[in-house]
């Protein structure tokens, strides 16, 4: 059966068209929701055999309310669909799930997802440039009942206007509700209906009078059910809201259980130099001190020093990191002009333990998308840990080549490397690397974790292999330009 229904047709302007017209109640579409379950209800309850227009939203939340009516009632109804092509869009037009407060109706019904569902349903067509686009109804019409539910989404436009010229619209806006039981007005719609259908369409059976006054103890009953309804609905929309303020109450808690061991952390770290400058000036007042004595605790105070100055300065970095970083801009730099000048730096350092110390960055290799500034810092702290944790006359190599969408950074040393076990722990916040005698190299033990976050925000990732004594090699990938930079993949293997 063919039917199509002219584009001027609007039950919400039909409503409004008759003497003395209901007042439309501003309402969220939850409790639209609400007041079409309490007429399925009872419509089931009853065994009121109707039939029903209706134009809906295509979620599975209001469709299931008409299954249920039908499979209860049977072949007795028969519902006539009202339905926008899906394949034609509209800007001002809205879909969402109905659940929240403010989610617009959406304003098409999907024929074919109804047709299984509805085996006694008649699809209702309506012109995308409809004035019922922006309009869900449900019209029940039986001897017995009859009533009509209406929800109108105003037009709001909005002063800005996007670039293409066409005005915004506001799609988290209340509805506008009508909830109906005369018979002078559903009886207005019905013959609005009748007149709107176009002459090409199927002739259908429209001929019905709605009963003037309703009968007083299904209107009680109604009246009863959409309490119900209504209550059930807000205690869904209440225990949403509790779960949502439990988990951003959960997540404060474990922000603030974070903060607070890492400032545990911080002052332990502080607290150990300083422990140490404290006994060696201890030890320097002894009456009986040796030069040699004297010389290694004055020593010791001075690399102490430089500790509790790598540690203050580590920090201040990290925070100043973590603060700007996520507004900081990527930009676009080639290797070739970074990674040379680097590791020309750290050659004195080099050549002092005796390390080979060479790289090999092919200067036809693409530009890559990098944090501001944060490919040197990358490189410098990769490298300064190779050479650090290098024996004398061990190599470090650092090599860059094309792998994929990539460009890829390694990092090879032949130094102490790192046990499997540390491996998970090396990024994390002042872990430094001890050998099985317990040496501690020095440092912040925040390099790695600075290079963690720069690859985050940049969109690379980085890997790490590593033998006991054999070696350790870091490979770094950033996104050449061209490609979209992804967010970070950290692995330890």
């Amino acid at each position: 059966m063919n039917v199509s229904l002219a584009k001027d047709l609007s039950v919400y302007q039909l409503v409004m068209g008759v003497q003395a017209p209901p007042k439309p109640l501003s309402l969220s579409p939850a409790t639209l929701l609400s007041l079409v379950r309490a007429q399925i209800d009872l419509l089931i309850e009853q065994q009121i055999a109707a039939t029903l227009w209706l134009k809906l939203p295509p979620e599975k939340i209001w469709q299931s309310e008409l299954a249920r009516y039908q499979s209860s009632v049977g072949a007795s109804s028969l519902i006539y669909t009202c339905q926008i092509d899906e394949s034609e869009k509209r800007e001002d037009e809205g879909a969402g799930e109905v659940g929240e407060e403010n989610t617009p109706l959406s304003s098409s019904s999907p024929s074919s997802s109804l047709s299984p569902l509805y085996p006694h349903h008649v699809p209702v067509h309506i012109s995308p440039d409809s004035q019922m686009r922006r309009e869900n109804f449900l019209m029940v019409l039986s001897p017995q009942f009859c009533s009509l539910i209406l929800a109108h989404r105003p037009l709001k436009k909005h002063k800005n206007k996007t670039t293409s010229g066409k005005v915004n619209t506001n799609k988290n806006q209340p509805l506008l509700i009508i909830n109906s039981l005369e018979g002078r007005i559903i009886q207005q719609v019905l013959n609005g209906i009748k007149q709107a259908i176009t002459p090409e369409s199927s002739p259908i059976p429209i001929d019905f009078t709605c009963p003037t006054v309703p009968q007083g103890a299904l209107m009680n009953q109604l009246f009863a059910k959409q309490l119900l309804r209504q209550d059930e609905i807000n205690r869904q929309i209440i225990a949403v809201r509790t779960t949502k303020l439990q988990q951003q109450n959960q997540e404060l808690q474990n922000k603030e259980q974070l903060k607070d061991e890492y400032l545990k952390n911080v002052c332990q770290e502080l607290r150990t130099p300083l422990t140490h400058m404290k006994t060696a000036l201890s030890l320097l007042n002894s009456p009986n001190l040796k030069p040699p004595q004297r010389q290694r605790y004055l020593h010791m105070l001075n690399t102490q020093c430089d500790q509790q100055n790598s540690l203050i300065t580590g920090l201040l970095e990290l925070v100043q990191l973590e603060r700007n970083l996520e507004g900081t801009a990527l930009e676009s730099v080639r290797l070739s002009e970074i990674v040379p000048g680097v590791v020309s730096t750290y050659q004195p350092l080099a050549q002092e333990k005796g390390i080979m110390l060479a790289y090999t960055v092919p200067t036809e290799l693409p530009s890559i998308w990098c944090v501001s500034g944060g490919l040197r810092q990358i490189v410098i702290n990769l490298l300064h840990n190779s050479i650090k944790f290098t024996p004398n006359g061990g190599e470090v190599w650092v090599r860059a080549r094309i792998q994929g969408n990539y460009v890829q950074l390694e990092f090879r040393d032949t130094g102490i490397g790192i046990a499997e076990s540390e491996i998970p722990k090396i990024f994390d916040r002042f872990y430094r690397v001890r050998t099985a005698a317990n040496e501690d190299y020095g440092g912040a033990g925040l390099g790695l974790t600075i290079v963690q976050q720069l690859l985050v925000r940049s969109g690379g990732s980085i890997s790490v292999k590593s033998k006991l004594y054999e070696g350790s090699t870091f490979t770094v990938q950033l996104p050449s330009v061209g490609d979209t930079p992804k967010a970070i993949a950290i692995e330890n293997q």
